[in-house]
């Protein structure tokens, strides 16, 4: 497991220097986004931070001791200074006044407005209290595996005992709250000489009263537990060892790039889901172990880890020995339909009057023997995630079953934790999700203007997209642009000609593998050739044919295989040309293919629709700006053909259309966003013009 040898002993990364210059608060953002940096340390929106800090009250002008503590929903390696709430330590104290007990614990919650110090927005989170009550500055919450292994195993007590004597105490399992805040006091305060505690099946809680020391304490803990761990399981095969061969990682991707379109389809009938494929070392060893069959179905132990990974997984009946993945496919919905009972009959046994409905039962976590870990969730974000809080829970029960015996939280406890009233609000103050929310696209010709700017506009409502171009620079360079504004989970550039069937069928493999399947294609790839008929050699016919005809009925048919096995439709959008309607001089290579270009989308239309799946054209017209096309000899075979030069060619066009505006690649992008979301639910096999208006090419 991690953190098992010297070298990769958690460092010091503290600069006395730079932390020399800083607040108290300013220290406790330091320090956690140095915790938060390593996955080591915790696991991402997992642990949380705080400091008592003496600031002015902004009404009396006096000192006021106030907790600095992460805030509901942060993530302490990402947060800024915004990410803490603030609140008055006195007025924490007396809460205790207004405690009723147990029975009553989540109620105080609702009190923690009002010791809101500064009028700070930051709500505060469930865990205020166990930090609050600590007698020390400083405190440290976090969820190491190295810890979590010690807490997840039967005789966590003794263990903890053996590995840190008295300076690390122990506390049984009990959900995070205020009563758990009041446990942690009386064991800091009949306990001054600790140094923190270990929660039983949850993780680690340090204190001191200086923040580099409470950092020193939190990076010395998780060593001297890894160093502990890494002595007792060194030479000892992990999880009983090998059951099943791994397989290459070209059939793994190969494998998944089936698997995921199907599991997808299965699971995202009322809304559409993301996935993510993970066969990193700690993956395949714990799918292909003896002990994966004991283990998986215990489910996780920390409560971070099953609310974002459900309390199981769903190991899916593969043999990489004889994978025959046509039996395989054909086993996942009556496979899935299991775990959807499971998951239901889980909710009956363990729910309250007062419980929230039930949420969506479908499996977060898919292991596949041989080929690694598959996770699904409403976007890509959570789906990445859940799969590294699984490879979380797959180093505890490394540990926890190498040096006793692992246990998952039990049942009840966990469903108490998955559907808290408490975490049922947080869910429901999340942002309304984006109109493309959940939906993948592929966008060719993506380099180009029309095609990036088509990909942006997906973007910003939410799609995830895939820009595949020829020039796979450029292509790359683009998506490097758009990571940076929306985030790198959720676009991926590949190099592909359309014309090459096993680059296109490719591309698609590698789109199922990096987010599960497909929604939407945009055809958007082209060319542009102008020359008089006689002048026009076979070469030039075909090259445009290939591209303009034959390319989009490549990636037409690629797309169809995959939403058709999906089964929740789709839509694919054909970015033709005004000249595919209305004939133009010196093009006939051109606007023949086009014309094939807009038959086909008819074609599909009628192909598709029982399917769910719209076929819709936008036809542009005079698009200069960004695009490609207009950067060669089209540009100039264009500018002679209407006895122009390149600098009047766009005032031509402009003047030409019936609105006398210019044609922008952004404005295509919204003809495409349209038929992509469900404002054109109900339209295929239309025709949309985005040209200003020529009365040539109106389709009727």
């Amino acid at each position: 497991m991690a953190m098992t040898a010297a070298a990769n002993r958690l460092e010091n990364l503290w600069d006395d220097a730079r932390a020399a210059a800083m607040s108290e608060s300013e220290k406790l953002l330091y320090r956690s986004n140095l915790l938060g940096s390593d996955k080591r340390v915790t696991n991402f929106g997992g642990g949380n931070t705080s400091a008592k800090v003496m600031e002015t009250d902004p009404l009396t002008g006096d000192l006021a001791e106030v907790l600095w503590v992460k805030g509901s929903g942060g993530d302490i390696g990402s947060m800024k200074m915004d990410g803490f709430s603030t609140l008055y330590m006195d007025k924490l104290r007396a809460l205790k006044g207004k405690y009723r007990g147990l029975a009553h614990e989540d109620e105080m919650v609702g009190y923690l407005p009002h010791c809101t110090f500064n009028l700070n927005p930051r709500a505060a989170s469930i865990d205020t209290p166990l930090h609050a009550y600590v007698p020390r500055k400083h405190v440290d919450h976090v969820h190491s595996d190295a810890i979590i292994a010690i807490a997840a195993s039967v005789n966590s007590r003794a263990l903890t005992e053996e590995i840190f004597g008295g300076e690390i105490g122990w506390l049984p399992w009990k959900k995070p709250g205020y009563e758990l805040g009041l446990w942690l006091e009386k064991l800091a305060t009949e306990n001054p000489g600790m140094r923190g505690a270990v929660l039983e099946s949850h993780g680690l809680f340090t204190w001191a009263d200086d923040a580099k020391d409470c950092y020193l304490t939190t990076l010395e803990i998780i060593n001297k537990a890894a160093d502990w761990l890494g002595a007792r399981t060194a030479g000892k095969p992990a999880f009983g060892g090998a059951k099943v061969a791994t397989l290459p990682a070209d059939e793994r991707r190969a494998i998944a790039a089936r698997l995921m379109p199907a599991i997808r389809g299965l699971i995202s009938k009322d809304r559409h889901k993301v996935g993510h494929f993970d066969d990193q070392p700690a993956v395949l060893e714990f799918v292909g172990s003896q002990a994966l069959d004991t283990l998986a179905p215990m489910g996780t132990s920390c409560p971070d880890h099953f609310l974002r990974t459900k309390i199981r997984p769903l190991v899916v009946d593969f043999d990489p020995a004889n994978p025959d993945l046509e039996a395989v496919l054909a086993s996942l919905p009556a496979a899935a339909e299991a775990y959807r009972q499971d998951y239901a009959a889980y909710y009956d046994r363990c729910k309250h009057p007062d419980s929230p409905a039930l949420r969506d039962p479908n499996a977060v976590v898919w292991l596949v023997p041989g080929v690694g870990m598959i996770t699904f969730a409403l976007d890509k974000a959570t789906a990445r995630i859940s799969g590294e809080f699984y490879v979380n829970a797959i180093n505890v029960m490394r540990g926890a079953s190498a040096v006793s015996t692992y246990q998952g939280l039990p049942e009840q406890e966990a469903f108490d934790i998955e559907y808290w009233l408490l975490e049922e609000a947080k869910l429901q103050r999340m942002p309304k999700p984006k109109a493309l929310a959940g939906r993948v696209a592929l966008v060719t010709g993506g380099a180009g203007g029309i095609g990036s700017a088509t990909a942006e506009r997906l973007l910003k409502d939410g799609a995830c997209v895939v820009l595949a171009d020829i020039d796979g620079k450029a292509v790359e360079d683009v998506a490097a642009g758009m990571a940076r504004v929306f985030g790198r989970d959720v676009v991926r550039a590949v190099q592909m000609n359309v014309t090459d069937e096993a680059q296109v069928i490719a591309a698609y493999a590698n789109t199922a593998v990096e987010f599960g399947g497909i929604d939407i294609l945009v055809s958007n790839a082209g060319i542009a050739s102008s020359a008089p008929v006689e002048e026009t050699s076979l070469a030039l016919w075909n090259k445009n044919m290939d591209i303009l005809s034959t390319g989009y009925f490549l990636v037409s048919r690629e797309a169809f295989k995959v939403l058709r096995q999906q089964g929740v439709g789709g839509s694919v959008i054909f970015i033709a040309s005004k000249n595919g309607l209305a004939a133009s001089p010196n093009a006939s290579a051109y606007c023949t293919a086009k014309a094939a270009e807009i038959h086909l989308a008819r074609c599909l239309a009628l192909e598709g629709a029982e399917a769910g799946i719209r076929v819709n054209v936008v036809n542009p017209d005079a698009v200069l700006r960004g695009s490609k096309i207009w950067s060669g000899e089209w540009l100039d075979q264009r500018a002679s053909t209407y006895k122009t030069d390149k600098e009047g060619l766009e005032e031509m066009y402009r003047n030409r259309s019936m609105l006398k505006r210019s044609v922008l690649p952004e404005d295509i992008a919204e003809g495409a966003y349209f038929f992509a979301s469900d404002l054109s639910a109900k339209s295929t096999g239309n025709i949309l013009n985005v040209d200003a208006g020529n009365v040539q090419a109106f389709t009727r």
